[in-house]
């Protein structure tokens, strides 16, 4: 399992990342620490990476700037390059905020960088 802590700040609000009005944690930004948690619970060749495909996350309750939130990643499945987590994201009070499943494939760093397109 990986564990990770940040620190909700005016930048990581729903207000400052467009996702709403209001002065909380927004749900863009909980989703990326969530991910963040299952890259760093991946123990990967350099040669590699892996790239999300499905996330299905929900988020339970709001917290304030200054908040402190712990997202965790646990496999709970591996089928090939594909991987699956079950991730949760609590606050200082133990409280779940958020929580779901997130897929992500392993690939090849180089060959899946080949094939992004130029921008014309």
């Amino acid at each position: 399992m990986a564990e990770i802590v940040h620190t909700v700040a005016a930048e990581h609000t729903a207000r400052a990342v467009g996702s709403g009005d209001l002065e909380v944690l927004g749900t863009p930004v909980l989703l990326a620490w969530l991910e963040e948690a299952t890259c760093a619970e991946l123990d990967l060749d350099p040669s590699q990476t892996s790239v999300g495909t499905r996330v299905e996350v929900q988020h339970l309750g709001p917290s304030a700037v200054g908040s402190t939130i712990t997202t965790r990643a646990t496999v709970t499945q591996r089928d090939g390059r594909m991987v699956i987590f079950d991730v949760s994201a609590h606050d200082q009070r133990g409280t779940l905020v958020g929580s779901g499943q997130v897929r992500r494939v392993v690939v090849d760093r180089e060959r899946f960088l080949s094939r992004v397109p130029a921008v014309e």
